[in-house]
């Protein structure tokens, strides 16, 4: 190869396929149709001379040559964006990034990020939702600098951590029907609080079926309120309108979920303390601190995707 500049449009078209580990939803995230995609990502093996995708293996796979060129191509792009920041209408302020694995949460994080910027007006928030493995990774590789993520196993190694209970959420009117599967409303097979209800739903010996599967609280909100179906929710959610906690002796109780606020290394450690505690002030009080908060200490990401 003699001096070729590879566009930075087919790297991201790259990252976008990996991340989202599909070619449709690649071309949805971009706005592109799914044979611009694939005709990217064949632009971007011919440049390189390599085969950067294993077609003999299942979904989304890449090969070792795929992976050093994402593992770059991460790299060139944050930088990238970095230089197009500084020429920003923000006159240099680099937004601060925050990942989030679901949008449950989303109006109490919007309160919290209003009342921090009353005392720090040159603030700019940057969001980014996507599942707990590519956040892990975008923590890890300083492409974001705080993640919001909910865990099954803990989160003892967060800035802040907290418990919260999950509960059965219904409609009003919802009626469990006897000798019927438990009909499901939820995120899909990767949220967190479905796992979990799945899980205790066979533990229990009952049968379940995913009546209605969305990708945002609003519409799952509504799919529940009509009486749809019924879903694991924190028992903080419960002051949606229309949403009561069902009470059906048949249902299992559901075990408690652990909350998280991390930070990732290197970041500009102080605001992005003030930025966590205001989050998590606002998402939870402060009943559970890590005891290392205060200490520097390492903060991984270790989460589940939470809804």
């Amino acid at each position: 190869m003699n001096n070729i500049n590879i566009p930075t449009e087919l790297l991201r078209t790259l990252i976008a396929v990996v991340d989202l580990r599909s070619f449709t939803k690649a071309s949805q995230s971009l706005g592109v149709t799914q044979p611009a995609v694939s005709a990217q990502i064949k632009r971007l093996q011919g440049l390189l001379g390599s085969e950067l995708l294993d077609k003999s293996a299942p979904g989304v796979t890449l090969t070792p040559a795929g992976e050093v060129v994402v593992g770059y191509a991460r790299q060139l792009l944050s930088i990238n964006d970095q230089i197009l920041d500084l020429s920003g209408p923000s006159g240099g302020v680099q937004p601060i990034r925050i990942g989030m694995t679901g949008d449950f949460a989303v109006a109490a994080l919007s309160r919290a990020l209003a009342c921090f910027r009353a005392s720090h007006p040159e603030a700019r928030f940057a969001f980014r939702r996507a599942n707990v493995d590519v956040l892990q990774r975008a923590l890890r590789q300083a492409e974001v600098d705080l993640v919001i993520a909910v865990s099954a196993d803990g989160a003892t190694d967060a800035y802040r951590y907290w418990s919260e209970g999950l509960v059965w959420a219904q409609g009003a009117a919802f009626k469990l029907l006897p000798s019927v599967s438990v009909p499901l409303v939820c995120y899909g097979d990767e949220c967190v609080f479905n796992r979990i209800a799945m899980e205790a739903l066979n533990h229990a010996g009952l049968r379940s079926e995913v009546i209605y599967c969305g990708s945002s609280i609003a519409g799952l909100h509504a799919a529940v309120g009509a009486g749809l179906g019924v879903m694991a929710l924190p028992r903080s959610h419960l002051d949606l309108p229309d949403l009561v906690a069902c009470e059906d002796a048949r249902l299992p109780r559901l075990p408690e979920v652990s909350c998280g606020v991390y930070l990732r290394e290197g970041s500009d450690r102080e605001l992005m303390e003030r930025i966590a505690q205001a989050i998590a002030d606002t998402l939870n009080p402060p009943t559970v601190s890590n005891p290392r908060m205060s200490g520097g200490a390492q903060t991984i990401v270790a989460a589940s995707r939470a809804g």
